[in-house]
C-alpha cells in the first residue's frame, strides 16, 4: 500500500508543485484548497478547476478537496478521506498561506492583520491539530508533517510585519509539536522559500508597488526567481523516509536571500 498525504494550498504554486513530487515518489495524495475568494483578500484565490487541473495529472493517486484551512472540521474531514479513500494517512503538508502588507503594521487594518495570522498560522495549526491525533493514535513508520513558513519566518521584511510574525510563528510551532511528538517516529519540519514564481508573489508586487515580481530576484544570491518544484523538492524530501534524522527544524530554500 502507498503511503497517503494531504496537502493544503493545493491548487497552484508550491502546493501543486508538492502534489506533483509527492505522487512521483509513489504517494496517493488529498489535495486541499479553498476553491474561492475572500472579501478580506485583496487577490483572487485559486479556482475547483485549477484544482481539479492539478488532480487530473495523477489519475487514481490523487483526490481534491474544497475545504478551508481556518476549518478544524475542513480539516478533520481531509484525514478522514484521506483514510477512507486511500487506506490511512502518512504525511500532512500545510501549504496553504497568504500575504498582505506593504505598508508599516500601524497603517495595516485589523481585518488582513487577522487574514494573514489565520490562514498562515492558525492554519498551518489546524492542519496539524487534525494529522497529529491520526498519526499517535494509528502510528505508521515514517509519519511527517511538513509546513511552508517562508524566509520571512527568519528575517524581518520591510513593510510586512503581520506576514514576518506568522511566519516566525509556524516556525515555532513546528518546534514545540517536534517536541510533542518525540518518541513517536513522527517528525515535524518547516521550510522557508524565497521569492518564489507563483501567484502569491505576483501579489506581493503589487502590494509593494513594483512592475514586475522579477525585482524580488534582486535579495537572491542566485539572481533569479525560485520556480514552485525547487521548494517542493524539499518538502518531498522531508516527506520521505531518508529524512528520519531531521525534526524540529527550520530549512531555507532561498535562493541565498538569508545568507547574507
Amino acid at each position: 500500500m502507498s503511503r497517503v498525504a494531504i496537502v493544503t494550498g493545493a491548487a497552484r504554486g508550491i502546493g501543486a508543485a508538492v502534489v506533483d513530487n509527492l505522487v512521483a515518489q509513489g504517494m496517493s495524495v488529498v489535495a486541499v484548497d479553498r476553491c474561492r475568494d475572500d472579501p478580506s483578500i485583496p487577490y483572487a484565490l485559486a479556482t475547483k478547476q485549477e484544482l481539479d487541473h492539478v488532480v487530473s495529472r495523477h489519475g487514481s493517486h490523487a483526490l481534491a478537496l474544497v475545504g478551508d484551512v481556518r476549518s478544524a472540521s475542513d480539516m478533520a474531514l481531509a484525514v478522514e478521506t484521506a483514510v477512507e479513500q486511500f487506506g490511512g494517512l502518512d504525511v500532512g503538508v500545510a501549504c496553504a498561506g497568504f500575504i498582505a502588507g506593504g505598508v508599516p503594521l500601524w497603517e495595516m487594518d485589523d481585518a488582513a492583520y487577522d487574514t494573514v495570522i489565520d490562514i498562515n498560522l492558525h492554519g498551518t495549526r489546524r492542519l496539524f491539530d487534525a494529522v497529529a491525533s491520526r498519526l499517535v493514535s494509528s502510528p505508521v513508520e515514517h509519519g511527517r508533517m511538513i509546513a511552508v513558513s517562508s524566509a520571512a519566518g527568519l528575517i524581518g521584511v520591510h513593510n510586512a510585519a503581520a506576514y514576518v510574525a506568522a511566519k516566525h510563528g509556524v516556525i515555532g510551532l513546528v518546534k514545540g509539536l517536534a517536541s510533542d511528538v518525540a518518541g513517536t517516529g513522527i517528525t515535524v519540519n518547516a521550510i522557508c522559500p524565497g521569492s518564489t514564481d507563483t501567484s502569491m508573489l505576483g501579489a506581493s508586487a503589487k502590494l509593494y508597488g513594483l512592475d514586475s515580481p522579477e525585482e524580488f530576484a534582486n535579495h537572491q544570491l542566485i539572481g533569479r526567481l525560485l520556480t514552485p518544484q525547487e521548494p517542493a523538492a524539499l518538502i518531498g524530501w522531508l516527506a520521505s523516509e531518508a529524512s528520519s534524522g531531521v525534526t524540529g527544524t527550520a530549512l531555507p530554500v532561498d535562493g541565498g536571500m538569508t545568507a547574507t
